[in-house]
């Protein structure tokens, strides 16, 4: 763990500026947030603001307290949030234990599935934490039936390790190793 305070980066791709979160970012984040199509493989419920407040200061709060994070993922030529993307330890309770791997998550609004953009920025996230991530591996749990995720997460690395459970449903627990050549 990290005992300095972070500055958090802005990453630019061709299309996108990956960047802190701002309060002005609440409501297009919620937007995101009770969007069913975007949280159906993540918890299937929508969120409330409160979730979504608490959410966005989590993110932040891991910059401070770990050096990582979470970025709101903006389109550069709109400016609009179409995202968020970034490495967390939430100290999920999963056998077997995740604690100290920085897990690797995405959420992209619906409106912009398809696209892209979750190749294009989360290839930039995963570069910059092979260069400043304290360990060689990062994993990510996705939702057995989430299809375009496994897709994704296998071109950007990842290989499947086991299946478990997850706050009493089952998730695929994948893994990646720092410089593998993918992302």
């Amino acid at each position: 763990m990290n005992d300095r305070v972070a500055e958090i980066p802005v990453l630019h791709t061709e299309r996108l500026i990956l960047r802190p979160h701002r309060v002005s970012d609440i409501e297009a984040s919620m937007a995101m947030w009770t969007d069913p199509e975007v949280v159906r493989y993540i918890g299937g419920k929508p969120s409330t603001e409160q979730q979504t407040w608490g959410r966005m200061m989590n993110y932040l709060g891991h910059w401070q307290l770990m050096g990582y994070g979470y970025w709101c993922v903006e389109e550069r030529t709109s400016g609009v949030l179409v995202g968020e993307f970034g490495f967390a330890d939430f100290r999920r309770e999963i056998t077997p234990s995740i604690r100290g791997i920085p897990e690797l998550g995405w959420a992209l609004r619906s409106h912009v599935h398809g696209k892209g953009y979750a190749t294009e920025g989360l290839r930039a996230a995963m570069a910059w934490g092979d260069m400043h991530l304290p360990t060689p591996r990062t994993v990510c749990l996705i939702d057995p039936e989430n299809l375009p995720s496994f897709k994704l997460a296998e071109k950007l690395g990842f290989r499947e390790q086991t299946r478990t459970n997850y706050s009493g449903k089952p998730i695929v627990l994948l893994f990646r190793e720092r410089g593998d050549g993918r992302a």
